[in-house]
């Protein structure tokens, strides 16, 4: 692949110097810039960016309003930390993320840096408010990188290599997958059969008083943008409040719209406790945010979660012109919209090629599982990297994860015309990697 001098030095650099635990390979694309939902690299070419900065762009790259409301802030003042003093973006971002939020009753708020400290915070806010040790996820889960999101999580044993022990007290269960069914089953189980796991815990090893909160992905991310099978959730739900147990929400990826609902909590006939937000929070800035009841919030004294540059006033703005830019544009109706239009095409590929196996999810994030075999629905990881390194030359920015799943989540703001021609250049490419043109590539080494 003809990359150009400048690509090779910049990737030459980058790997002397920058650590190989922070970053999972695939092409060798370096942009220079970004705009709307279109990415430039260093030689000039331009590509639609399907990726969205792993879903921290949802209002696109560069929005006017974000980039203002920076600026702005910028040249009043940089950051003081509110761990001991008070400004007003934090103050306006806090009410409006409590407002908006789901869930009637009243809502505190806390920020911090990344998603990962978001779950975190989580953690303790269930441990404080409860008085219970226990915390319950599902396999496949993503959470983050900080010891209590990684020990959470159950996606990839890199992520554990080594760095033991994670901390005490966590249990996972099987995610309610509506494709795949547990242990190898083709089929999906029912809620029963995926429920029992976690009845079968309580009754032997886990005493259900003693669990602070079931923390979930209510479309599982980086596990393979994965559904829930109907009422799964809201069966969940009713045994957590016959025990007292909390529903944590990750909506890290998932939330500001990307489901095409503020929050994705709105799918379900739930009640979430706790909400995670991060990513698109600020426009792709630094940010976090925890949004809980309450008396939840109120379960912890200071300084047990503040940080020194949370809730910067700079990112606080930008959180603003990000939910300003939802709202005016009607942008979370659009997705919704424009995630119609896309499934609807895509869903024609599952009897049109052999390799589609499914399509899946809700708003403009959705999942396209690429199999070698559709009866059994085995992964084939090989073919979705060769599809994703064959788009990236005809200018589409797409990665695979969980192995075999094309991860489509374009920013929110791309218009029908680019979704249209993205999805001609993938249709193009699944084409040619069925006719065999596609076997020669070479994608060792490359994807999670």
């Amino acid at each position: 692949m003809i990359t150009g001098d400048k690509v090779k030095k910049v990737i030459e650099c980058d790997k002397k110097y920058f650590a190989k635990a922070g970053r999972i390979p695939y092409y060798p694309l370096v942009i220079e810039s970004a705009h709307g939902a279109t990415l430039t690299d260093v030689n000039g070419k331009q590509y639609i960016d399907l990726l969205s900065s792993a879903s921290s762009q949802n209002v696109g790259h560069t929005p006017k309003k974000v980039v203002e409301a920076i600026q702005r802030q910028a040249e009043k003042m940089v950051h003081y930390t509110p761990a001991y003093m008070h400004h007003e973006p934090l103050s306006k971002l806090a009410e409006r993320l409590c407002r908006l939020s789901p869930g009637d009753f009243d809502k505190k708020v806390l920020f911090g840096l990344t998603g990962s400290d978001a779950v975190d915070g989580m953690i303790k806010f269930a441990r404080g408010y409860t008085g219970r040790p226990y915390v319950i996820s599902f396999t496949n889960a993503y959470h983050g990188s900080t010891y209590g999101s990684i020990t959470a999580s159950a996606i990839s044993l890199n992520m554990r290599r080594k760095i033991g022990p994670l901390l005490p007290g966590f249990f996972h269960i099987p995610y309610p997958d509506a494709y795949r069914g547990m242990y190898g089953a083709v089929t999906p189980s029912t809620v029963e059969e995926y429920l029992a796991p976690l009845k079968e815990m309580f009754e032997t090893f886990v005493p259900p008083e003693e669990v602070a909160c079931i923390l979930i992905e209510t479309f599982q991310g980086d596990g393979g943008l994965l559904e829930p099978i109907q009422g799964y959730f809201e069966a969940l739900a009713d045994i957590c409040r016959a025990h007292g147990i909390l529903l944590a929400i990750d909506d890290i990826q998932q939330g500001f719209g990307r489901t095409g609902k503020f929050s994705s909590v709105e799918h379900f006939d739930i009640e979430a406790d706790l909400i995670a937000y991060g990513k698109s929070i600020a426009g792709g800035m630094p940010m976090s945010a925890i949004v809980g009841r309450s008396e939840v919030m109120d379960g912890l004294d200071a300084p047990a979660h503040l940080f020194t540059t949370g809730a910067n006033p700079v990112c606080c703005e930008a959180a603003i012109a990000t939910l300003d830019i939802l709202e005016d544009e009607n942008l979370i109706d659009e997705t919704a919209r424009k995630g119609q239009l896309v499934k609807h095409r895509m869903q024609q590929w599952l009897s049109k090629y052999q390799c589609v196996g499914d399509v899946r999810g809700e708003g403009l994030s959705i999942g396209i599982d690429i199999v070698s075999d559709k009866i059994n629905k085995t992964k084939d990881a090989e073919a979705a990297l060769k599809i994703c390194n064959a788009c990236f030359e005809q200018g589409v920015v797409i990665i695979a994860i969980a192995g075999s799943v094309l991860r489509f989540q374009p920013p929110l703001v791309i218009t029908d015309e680019a979704l249209d021609q993205a999805l001609t250049v993938i249709e193009s490419v699944i084409d040619a990697l069925e006719k065999g043109a596609l076997d020669n590539y070479q994608v060792e080494g490359q994807g999670w």
